[in-house]
């Protein structure tokens, strides 16, 4: 993946801009796509040169529902999304989507980085997420998939046992 600079990407909205040229063709000179292109476009008419501005955020959890919540209202997809909430990749949207289908909104909640040390607060922390982890929700989960889980083995075993019983009758003819 070519690494793109500041310059180049304003060269390439302002040269769109004029009209002299179509996304294709700046994507083809510049040895990218089209889409790249546009994007680039798009979230310069939405914030600016300051969309290009290298920024590492951690983004709140009630910001990132604000994000999906967004999608679902409009509609609108994790490229146009990343565009009009100045997001630098839409991947990460997708991953908020798949982490709060999963886990709802605790899943959203930015996790801390680096090792932590085990004390007495760390301690009753994560005796409050194995309380957590006990909710309604997450015993129904768990039920469901203990439940699909027993139903596949039962299923498993009349599959062999059927298969030893058709090689009992092949033995005795």
């Amino acid at each position: 993946m070519v690494k793109f600079t500041l310059e180049d990407k304003i060269n390439a909205i302002e040269l769109y801009l004029s009209g002299k040229e179509s996304y294709e063709s700046i994507g083809q000179s510049l040895k990218t796509d089209g889409i790249t292109i546009m994007e680039w476009v798009k979230r310069y008419k939405y914030h600016g040169i300051a969309a290009f501005r290298k920024s590492y955020t951690s983004y709140s959890a009630q910001f990132k529902l604000d994000v999906l919540n967004y999608m679902n209202e409009h509609g609108a997809s994790s490229r146009e999304a990343a565009v009009i909430f100045n997001i630098p990749s839409a991947g990460n949207i997708r991953k908020w989507h798949r982490l709060y289908e999963i886990g709802g909104m605790m899943a959203l909640e930015p996790k801390s980085k680096g090792r932590t040390t085990m004390n007495k607060e760390n301690k009753n922390s994560t005796k409050k997420q194995l309380l957590a982890e006990g909710s309604v929700e997450a015993l129904q989960a768990e039920l469901e998939y203990l439940r699909m889980k027993n139903a596949y083995l039962k299923k498993l075993n009349a599959l062999v046992q059927e298969k030893e019983a058709l090689h009992q009758k092949t033995k005795r003819k």
